[in-house]
C-alpha cells in the first residue's frame, strides 16, 4: 500500500557505465542520492560505493547544500548536508580530506560540509523533487544554494 509519504522520497541513481562491472558492483542501479523519512543517503563513488555511501539521520541535519566547486570548466555541482556539532564523522571520497586541503579545493564551503557533500556526478539533481520530499519529511530543514564566491 503507497502512501503519501511514499510519493514524496527522492531518489536518484546513478548512470549504469561498464566502471559498475570492472569495480565490481554489476549491474545494479546504485543510489546516488536518497531522501525519506529516516533522512538522507549520500552515495559512494562509482569505484567504492559501498565503502563510502553514507547515511544521515534528519536528527543530525540542519540544512541541505548545493553548491559549485570551481574547474577548469563550467564547474561541478555538489550535493551537502549541513550537519549538527558534534555528529560523527561520514564515510565518503572527501573523508580523509585536511582542513588545508578542503580550503583550496573549495575555500567558499565550510569543512564539514565539504567531508559531507557529494559531486553530483553520473546523476541529475531535480531541485523541485528535493524540496518536496525535505519538506515532507523535515519541514524545518531548509534546502539551501551557495553561489560559487561565498556561502
Amino acid at each position: 500500500m503507497n502512501t503519501d509519504h511514499d510519493h514524496a522520497v527522492y531518489e536518484a541513481h546513478f548512470m549504469r557505465t561498464p566502471l559498475q562491472l570492472l569495480v565490481g558492483a554489476g549491474w545494479k542501479r546504485l543510489v546516488a542520492f536518497r531522501v525519506d523519512s529516516a533522512g538522507v543517503l549520500l552515495g559512494g563513488s562509482l569505484a567504492q560505493y559501498e565503502k563510502q555511501t553514507a547515511f544521515v539521520p534528519w536528527e543530525d541535519i540542519t540544512s541541505l547544500v548545493v553548491w559549485q566547486q570551481r574547474t577548469a570548466g563550467q564547474g561541478l555541482n555538489h550535493i551537502g548536508v549541513h550537519r549538527r556539532p558534534g555528529s560523527p564523522r561520514l564515510a565518503g571520497p572527501n573523508s580523509r580530506m585536511t582542513p588545508e586541503q578542503a580550503a583550496r579545493t573549495a575555500p567558499h564551503v565550510e569543512y564539514e560540509l565539504l567531508l559531507a557533500s557529494r559531486p553530483i556526478s553520473w546523476w541529475r539533481l531535480a531541485p523541485e523533487r528535493l524540496k518536496v520530499a525535505t519538506d515532507t519529511f523535515a519541514p524545518g530543514i531548509p534546502v539551501l544554494a551557495y553561489d560559487r564566491l561565498s556561502p
